[in-house]
């Protein structure tokens, strides 16, 4: 059972090495939610070829980017969204939680869904008890915390590989032959789905991270976040638009289990099993991660205590929003996803520019976590430098497009900082951290 929540986690408790981010990334996201998101090109009237392209170059576009957030957490030791308070304020930062904690709940009611559908596929139980029985065994898995995810992700990652790689020899036999006109809103939704679903990633990383060593090189945790994020993504989308294409008007979990059935007898249900673990696992994330943010929130409005017993209580108030959510949701799935995840692109990158502008090229990884846990006050309530970075580069994502949206909020507070003494803000850290780690004990 893990005992941290928002706190700070010393050094003697971080262990391991960059690879150990790998499989929970790519079992992260070979899941039934991300083939839903290769279905919107094809759904769209883009051929199966262009699709694909859209979806490779997108995902390669928002991993590339949102992976830049996994080395911030071996640095820091902390969770990712509470980070936000050096660059927005202590109070300014609950602007990023709401934004955050929206995104959680939305993206695991979805989720939910699927598996409500993929459990009514195989057992024939009725939706609606399906979508609550996964989302309270990853409520379970949430509770209990980062090591039993940690290892639960690595035999996950395997099963993945082995069913999905099966699968894919399939579907290739199975594509449809002949060239495919190209459309470009199509292609451009596919793309720009494909990019966000990726970007979404990004208050995850460090709430995973934090428990590595901070003598890790940032290429290495880097590489090994990208490579998870990227290929899983990309293959599960590339694979839920392959499905679409060969069996079109059928529900996914329906159209996935007939085709792996068809390859071998029996694959299709067991596909979906697997599967279904995924989605159970990624319930688990998001859970987790909506719980830290939830109590990022209350800690920010009325300071307490972090333990165990007020994470326990975050999960599970995250849980029964989701649950809420997932149960009262109509069954026009595709379209309110597609809507939901443009929706969701404005507001998030904005944030994402500014915290990696701000790790990479102002304050260069060197903070004060004690400030940033409230116990001195170097960061302020209101950073109005974040704060206009990030309104601007939403107006910008909303009228114009979201990837002008995060170069401007990006060059806006580069800009802006300027004319801040971050030099001296250094010079301050050592004071203010005096003591963060515990007294080694004396024999």
């Amino acid at each position: 059972m893990e005992t941290r929540s928002i706190e700070y986690v010393p050094l003697a408790e971080r262990r391991g090495h960059g690879r150990g981010l790998w499989p929970i990334w790519f079992a992260g996201s070979a899941n039934l939610t991300t083939m839903a998101v290769g279905l919107i090109g094809v759904g769209t009237g883009a051929g199966l070829a262009w699709a694909a392209l859209a979806i490779l170059a997108g995902s390669a576009l928002g991993t590339l980017i949102v992976a830049g957030h996994g080395p911030q957490g071996p640095r820091l030791g902390l969770p990712q969204l509470i980070q936000a308070r050096s660059q927005f304020g202590r109070h300014g930062a609950l602007l990023i939680y709401a934004v955050a904690l929206i995104s959680y709940v939305g993206y695991n009611a979805f989720g939910q869904i699927l598996a409500g559908q993929t459990l009514r596929t195989l057992t024939g139980v009725p939706q609606k008890g399906g979508a609550l029985a996964v989302s309270l065994i990853a409520i379970i898995i949430a509770i209990a915390g980062f090591r039993l995810f940690q290892a639960l992700q690595r035999w996950l990652a395997l099963a993945l590989i082995a069913g999905l790689g099966l699968y894919s020899l399939g579907l290739i036999a199975q594509a449809p032959p002949g060239p495919e006109p190209f459309r470009l809103t199509p292609f451009l939704l596919q793309a720009g789905a494909a990019a966000t679903y990726q970007l979404s990633w990004a208050p995850y990383l460090s709430d995973y991270s934090r428990y590595l060593p901070p003598r890790l090189s940032l290429r290495s945790t880097y590489w090994w976040t990208a490579s998870g994020v990227f290929l899983g993504g990309s293959w599960g989308m590339l694979l839920g638009a392959a499905t679409a294409a060969t069996a079109s008007g059928a529900a996914l979990s329906d159209a996935l289990e007939a085709a792996g059935n068809h390859l071998l007898p029996g694959f299709g249900s067991a596909l979906l099993g697997v599967l279904l673990l995924g989605l159970v696992s990624t319930g688990a994330l998001n859970f987790y991660g909506g719980s830290l943010t939830l109590l990022s929130i209350v800690e920010t409005i009325r300071p307490l205590r972090p333990g165990l017993a007020k994470r326990i209580a975050a999960v599970l108030a995250v849980g029964a929003a989701t649950i809420l959510v997932a149960l009262t949701s109509s069954d026009d799935f595709i379209r309110r996803f597609a809507v939901f995840l443009a929706s969701l692109l404005d507001l998030v990158v904005p944030w994402i520019a500014v915290s990696l502008v701000d790790f990479y090229l102002v304050r260069r990884g060197r903070y004060a976590i004690a400030a940033i846990l409230g116990l001195s006050d170097l960061y302020g309530r209101w950073n109005w430098r974040g704060l206009s970075a990030y309104g601007l580069g939403f107006a910008a994502a909303a009228a114009i497009h979201p990837l002008a949206g995060m170069i401007l909020a990006g060059l806006v507070y580069r800009l802006l900082c300027l004319g801040h003494d971050v030099t001296a803000e250094w010079r301050r850290i050592r004071e203010i951290d005096r003591g963060l780690e515990p007294a080694p004990e004396v024999c």
